[in-house]
């Protein structure tokens, strides 16, 4: 199969891919995040820095692989390159899911949070869901007008949900009492159960760190740009996390903070008074918004990828006039729309838990196999991998891949249930995807003889 010629088009600059992999990690589960660490106590912070150190590793993998390999994709088109069109397949086919069906999750949240300024929005199910949905095709319309449109709301959204976490993470040193830290444990298992426990309500937030590499043909010098905005904007992330939850275990009480709502917006308030609070409500409505506009752009850039190289239907290669994948964009969305709609009457909480069991294993398969992809094609690909780099990256990408493993352990027995059908379920669609491509050849053949 021709891959597609892509018109020429305005493209993603070092801030705006920067700002794509921090607002598509910065999204909507960090501001609650607290609230559900809390029961964890301090031990929480040390489930951080090894999720942050994992997050790290595997941010490392995609720069290195961005670098060597600045194709469309992501984990896709590394996993491809690496094992063949199969498990290419496989991980183009996992990553899709999660990214559209993690937008139907970003979504609930996002109403969730304008039901703290408008009650009466969270509590009917039928307006709930129809906000969410027109939020979904609004930003919808905006990416399939153009990419670097898509990319100027992931800019500004970013800069507004960062303000209020940093000014929150530089004021906690002006608040911090020890006893906000003790007892370090108090969840009543043992200190590595508790952590890893922590750890694993933690690494939703890191989702998105390969989000510069997915867009890699739209962005301007990936070679350069892709590395640096990967390794920026996980850096940056996990450094406002980390000194975000400091501040508000500094400045809630721990009896408070478990019942929460708003976690961030009541550290803020308690330090500063209600305007405070107030604005970091707003940055967790703009937060969810700009990750919804981002991963809204991957879910179509992942399919156009697979489509091009006959791994997922044709239709999804066809490209607008103004050079994105518009039908990948609109097909993703009316899944999104058909899973909210099938679960409407459930409560917001329901919806958003929900969705993110569904998305959570997809992601982390094609994470592995991405650090699979790199051990594979540094001891393969001499060209781009040779003498301390190539120690270097069988070092990174090895433990890249058994950090992905042990989170994926983590992630329980019924997420991991659920995610292996849904990976499972894409095998009858890559039957007739070769069979389709082998039978014009079969055609031909009797013809000939």
């Amino acid at each position: 199969m021709s891959v597609t010629q892509l018109p020429s088009r305005r493209k993603l600059g070092p801030w705006m891919a920067t700002a794509l992999v921090v607002g598509n990690m910065i999204g909507s589960g960090v501001f609650l995040l607290p609230a559900s660490l809390a029961a964890f106590g301090s031990a929480s912070l040390v489930a951080w820095a090894l999720t942050a150190t994992g997050a790290l590793l595997l941010a490392l993998v995609f720069a290195r692989l961005g670098r060597a390999y600045p194709r469309t994709g992501g984990p896709y088109a590394y996993a491809r390159q690496a094992f063949g069109d199969f498990i290419g397949f496989q991980t183009a086919w996992g990553y899709w899911i999660a990214v559209w069906v993690g937008n139907a999750a970003i979504a609930v949240a996002f109403v969730s949070y304008l039901g703290y300024f408008w009650p009466s929005v969270s509590g009917t199910a039928l307006t709930a869901s129809g906000l969410a949905l027109a939020a979904i095709w609004l930003l919808t319309a905006v990416n399939v007008r153009g990419v670097r449109q898509g990319g100027w709301v992931q800019v500004i959204t970013t800069v507004a949900k960062l303000l209020p976490l940093v000014g929150l993470a530089v004021a906690a040193p002006f608040f911090i009492d020890a006893t906000d830290f003790t007892p370090f444990n108090p969840s009543g298992q043992g200190t590595f159960g508790a952590v890893s426990a922590a750890a694993a309500l933690t690494l939703w937030a890191f989702i998105g760190i390969e989000s510069a590499t997915v867009p890699a043909e739209d962005v301007d010098d990936p070679e350069r740009t892709i590395p640096r905005a990967t390794i920026i904007g996980t850096v940056v992330t996990a450094t406002v996390y980390v000194l975000g939850t400091v501040a508000v275990f500094a400045s809630v009480p721990r009896d408070v903070l478990g019942k929460s709502t708003a976690p961030f917006a009541d550290a803020a308030e308690a330090m500063f008074g209600h305007w405070a609070g107030v604005l970091v409500a707003i940055g967790a409505i703009l937060s969810a918004f700009g990750a919804l506009n981002g991963w809204i752009m991957l879910q179509g850039q992942v399919a156009l990828a697979a489509a091009r190289d006959g791994l997922f239907p044709r239709v999804f290669a066809k490209l607008s006039r103004w050079g994105t994948p518009a039908v990948g964009l609109v097909v993703s969305s009316v899944l999104v729309t058909a899973l909210m709609v099938l679960n409407y009457n459930a409560g917001l909480v329901e919806q958003f838990n929900f969705v993110i069991l569904l998305a959570t294993l997809t992601t982390l398969i094609p994470y592995a196999y991405s650090a699979a992809a790199q051990l594979m094609l540094a001891l393969t690909d001499s060209e781009r991998f040779s003498g301390k780099r190539l120690a270097t990256s069988l070092t990174i990408a090895g433990l890249a891949f058994a950090y992905a493993l042990w989170t994926i352990a983590g992630s329980g027995y019924e997420v991991v249930y659920k995610g292996t059908l849904l990976m499972l379920a894409g095998v009858p669609v890559y039957v007739w995807l070769k069979y389709r491509d082998r039978r014009p050849a079969a055609e031909i053949e009797r013809q000939a003889a």
